[in-house]
């Protein structure tokens, strides 16, 4: 389908990787017309991190330290907000840089949705404070409604990825891999979609390297590269049942601990959890409809040398990272969620049966006016 108008956006993503804020603007008529016209990301402090990573579990928004991280993130989206209008102004005179919304995905701090309804998910961020500051619309609460309805209410960018992906030789999949890695599957046919998380992506890595080594994560996967992983911990945790289970399915950053590695040298935990990352992620394929003809991977862990290499080895078509195809992969969830703000407005599905489970083509996202 195309829509007729188009409406220039703004997209907002805090993944849960902690890192910061990702903040993209792009013209979108929230189906075939996507275009990027900038990007800037906003690295949080780290005393912010910490406020982020005591709420990860809770569910209760009005518990006193949510509602205080929730104030000083809101804080640096308006901040990221503010510098991605800058940033095109400066560098696109002429573009019309008068967004017409807000996409705010905040930051997930408890993601545990059940099958047939009942579950829950929870994302921090003032949507009400991020209008009033910016004087633009904002939507956010992109995944309430999918859950409410029984869906998993992850992942989400998968009709932004098909939006991108039209001229590619398919099938193909597109692997995120931020904190949790999530791909999507997508065929020769337009409806031919499916997408679900394969497991653990940078998180549990970087949860190592912040114990162990007070790093924030492991460049290029140097310790990783330096150790050997552990085969019997190795397949005792990818032989748990969520593996094998069928998609569409989803996880809380939070469902494994670095804990697993804990008796083990910093080199061999890296090179255990980085392996665990890599087999899940091989092992998705097996829930695939057919064989994809490439991998092309986006998030933060394609900067990660040693993960793309073994992925390479492992995986029997090309591995890439995104910016092959010409994409963003810094940018490419922010610009996402700018999409599904666009199709929020216009009352288009954000979710399919075959990319969260819901029974039907779904919408989403809850609309603030900034007056």
């Amino acid at each position: 389908m195309t829509a007729e108008k188009v409406y220039t956006a703004i997209g907002l993503m805090s993944g849960t990787s902690l890192d910061g804020v990702d903040a993209t603007l792009i013209r979108t008529d929230g189906a075939d017309h996507v275009e990027p016209l900038g990007f800037v990301s906003v690295p949080y402090e780290e005393s912010l991190r910490e406020k982020i990573r005591a709420c990860l579990g809770l569910a209760d928004r009005d518990d006193a330290q949510v509602k205080e991280a929730e104030r000083f993130m809101t804080k640096a989206h308006i901040e990221a907000t503010k510098k991605v209008l800058s940033y095109v102004k400066l560098y696109k005179e002429g573009e019309g840089v008068n967004p017409n919304i807000i996409g705010l995905h905040g930051q997930t701090i408890l993601h545990n949705p059940n099958p047939g309804g009942g579950g829950i998910t929870v994302q921090i961020g003032d949507a009400e404070l991020l209008a009033r500051e910016t004087g633009i619309d904002v939507v956010n609460d992109f995944r309430g409604s999918d859950v409410a309805a029984g869906g998993q209410g992850a992942p989400l960018l998968p009709l932004y990825h098909r939006a991108r992906a039209a001229d590619l030789d398919k099938p193909v999949a597109i692997v995120n891999i931020g904190g949790v890695a999530n791909v999507t599957w997508l065929g020769e046919d337009e409806d031919d979609i499916l997408a679900f998380d394969t497991g653990p992506g940078n998180a549990l890595i970087d949860d190592f390297m912040r114990e162990r080594t007070g790093q924030a994560f492991d460049a290029d996967g140097t310790l990783a590269k330096s150790g050997a992983s552990h085969d019997l911990i190795l397949q005792n945790v990818i032989s748990s049942d969520y593996f094998d289970l069928p998609p569409p399915k989803s996880l809380d950053r939070d469902e494994w601990s670095a804990a697993m590695v804990a008796d083990l040298s910093d080199a061999d935990g890296a090179a255990t959890l980085t392996a665990f990352t890599v087999r899940s992620i091989v092992k998705a394929q097996d829930h695939f409809p057919a064989p994809v003809k490439a991998w092309y991977i986006t998030g933060g862990g394609r900067h990660n040398d040693f993960v793309m290499e073994q992925l390479q080895k492992v995986l029997d078509a090309p591995v890439k990272p995104v910016e092959d195809i010409g994409w963003n992969g810094d940018a490419l969830e922010a610009e996402g969620f700018a999409y599904l703000a666009v199709r929020s407005l216009l009352g288009l599905p954000l979710s399919l049966p075959s990319t969260t489970g819901v029974k039907e083509p779904l919408t989403g996202g809850v609309l603030t006016k900034c007056a």
